[in-house]
Order: C-alpha cells, then sequence, then structure tokens
C-alpha cells in the first residue's frame, strides 16, 4: 500500500480507535470527516449512531475479543486510557491486546503515550532525550514503550507513536491539572490548585491537536518505527493560563501552591490523588516539550493560544454553569 493509499484506505478498509475518552473520540471526529469507515471500541455499551461509525464493547486485555474489534482494519489507533489508580493492572494488558489485534488484522498501529518516561529532564524534552523514569507510571511507560517498538522490530506489527504533554482543553477532565477538580473549583470561586510552582513554564498539549497529530501519524508509512512528539501550545506558567481563562470567563480565578503533605494527606483516602502526588515532581522545575521534528515532517502546528483558550472557557461555562456573577 503506498503512503497515498495509507492516507485514505480503501472503502472496505476501518479505522479502528480503541478507547472514546479525551482524545479517541477527536480522533474517531477526525476520521469519520475525511470520510473513514471507523471503528470505536470500548468497554462500556455502544454510544450514538453515526454514519460511518461503528461500535465494539469488550474488554481488550481478552486477546480473543482484541483480534475480532480489529478486525479489517487498516490503522489501528490505541487510546486507551485506564485511570492512574488502575495502571499497574489494566496499561499494559490493554496495551498488549491493541498489538496483538493489530498485528493479526496487518494494520499499522498508531500508539497515544505521554513524556512521564524521560523522568526529570533539564531543558526542552526531545524524542532523543534519554529514558530515566522517575516515577512508577514513568516505569510503566517505558516499559510499554519498549514492547511496542520491539513488536515493530521483529516484525510482528507496524507501529508508530505520538507522545503528548498534559492535555488541555474542552472535555478534558480526567488525570489533568484543568481537569475536573480544577473547573469546580473555578466555578465555587475557590483558589485553583498547583502541584508545585505556579510561576514555572509548563507545556500543554491541546487535546484536538493531539487527535490530529495520530491522525497524520497514520497516514505517513515513513513515520512507522518512530516515536514523535505532537505539537505543544507555548510553554506558560499556570499563572498565566490561569489569568488568560479569567479573562475570557469575566471572572477572577486565584492560584494556590497545594503543599505536598496535603497532597500525600489526601493520598491516603482516595487512590488517585495518590497517583496524582507521585507527578508532582513535573512542577519543580520548566516542563519544556520539542515538538520541531514533528512540525518540520507534517507542517502541524498548535492551535493559536487565544483560540485554545476561547474554546476551552465557552466549554467551562457551558459544562459548569458560569452564568454565576463572581466578585473580585
Amino acid at each position: 500500500m503506498t503512503n497515498q493509499d495509507a492516507a485514505h484506505p480503501l472503502p472496505d478498509a476501518v479505522s479502528v480507535v480503541l478507547g472514546n475518552g479525551q482524545i479517541g473520540a477527536l480522533v474517531a471526529d477526525e476520521l469519520l470527516a475525511r470520510g473513514d469507515r471507523v471503528r470505536i471500541v470500548r468497554r462500556r455499551p455502544a454510544g450514538a449512531a453515526r454514519p460511518g461509525l461503528e461500535w465494539a464493547s469488550g474488554d481488550l486485555s481478552d486477546l480473543t475479543f482484541a483480534e475480532a474489534a480489529t478486525r479489517g482494519a487498516s490503522v489501528v489507533y490505541d487510546c486507551t486510557s485506564p485511570a492512574y489508580d488502575e495502571w499497574g493492572t489494566l496499561l499494559l494488558p490493554l496495551a498488549r491486546g491493541a498489538v496483538h489485534g493489530a498485528a493479526k488484522a496487518g494494520a499499522k498501529l498508531v500508539a497515544l503515550d505521554n513524556l512521564y518516561m524521560y523522568g526529570r529532564v533539564s531543558g526542552p524534552i526531545s524524542e532523543s532525550s534519554p529514558i530515566a523514569p522517575c516515577s512508577r507510571k514513568g516505569e510503566l511507560r517505558a516499559r510499554l514503550a519498549d514492547e511496542r517498538l520491539e513488536a515493530h522490530r521483529r516484525g510482528d506489527v507496524r507501529v508508530v507513536t505520538g507522545r503528548a504533554s498534559d492535555f488541555f482543553g474542552p472535555g478534558v477532565v480526567r488525570q489533568t491539572t484543568y481537569g475536573d477538580r480544577f473547573f469546580r473549583r473555578v466555578f465555587d470561586g475557590k483558589k485553583v490548585e498547583c502541584l508545585g510552582d505556579p510561576d514555572l513554564p509548563h507545556a500543554l498539549a491541546y487535546a484536538p491537536d493531539v487527535a490530529r497529530g495520530l491522525v497524520a501519524l497514520g497516514g505517513r508509512d515513513e513515520a512507522l518505527g518512530q516515536v514523535w512528539h505532537l505539537p505543544a501550545g507555548p510553554a506558560e506558567s499556570m499563572r498565566t493560563v490561569v489569568g488568560r481563562l479569567s479573562r475570557a470567563l469575566g471572572f477572577p480565578i486565584g492560584v494556590t501552591r497545594m503543599p505536598r503533605v496535603a497532597l500525600r494527606a489526601l493520598g491516603l483516602f482516595a487512590p488517585l490523588l495518590r497517583e496524582v502526588a507521585e507527578m508532582a515532581y513535573q512542577w519543580d522545575a520548566p516542563y519544556l516539550v520539542d515538538d520541531s521534528r514533528f512540525r518540520a515532517a507534517f507542517g502541524q502546528t498548535p492551535t493559536p493560544v487565544d483560540e485554545v483558550i476561547a474554546a476551552t472557557a465557552a466549554w467551562a461555562k457551558a459544562t459548569y454553569g458560569a452564568s454565576v456573577e463572581r466578585a473580585a
């Protein structure tokens, strides 16, 4: 199959999206918009019917199901994302199901990944930065990355990986600083919490840019067997991002630094917060992402910051009830 054919699959081929969460749903939208047949695979029951879309429900860690769910695929997009406190039991089995299904289908596997395997990095994180995880989740991500690339080297399956920084944007509510807890505090008139220094720059990845980047990787055979850093917005401090949101929403938002001891104490009663605490090191130094290689190869740049903030603020108003006037 040529690169042109890969970008526009044959009518009887299907693009399979594993996971219908914050990124998977956007990937499916991108593929449907360009006319692909799309199958979304998730654990929950089927979602709403749409032209060109089919659903499969089940557990991807069951290799028999994974093979059936990906049958007929030209490209498989692995956007599975278990909750932080389920990574130890689900992250690797779900990803192995994706590899197995794509291999059996003879499909390309486009894997969504993050940056945890790099650990503490001085300066911008690039694809050539050393793999030096300093957290349990980083170690799991490093192991998963090795397994995927080894499967590619063996010729079991054709794999390409897109790594993204912290997700941001409409609908992004899980496992991110700017998630559900953040916006609930915003609209309750409370200060939002930073896990470290709110004045240090921290790169964010706008969720629609991540989805577009993954679809681009799926359409270029020369990208296979490599890791690519997906477009990240300009690294700005949390205080700056919150200031932008404050102006877009029309009311002030305060920022406070959450003491580590308080975060650890909360983690004693909430497993998810315990997992969040492990990643707080990312806010102890500038967190910068070098995505220049992807930009040069694919010609994609991040959505302008003003558009990102406007879209996120509009979604937040609709979702969290921003009709309430906030006093200074």
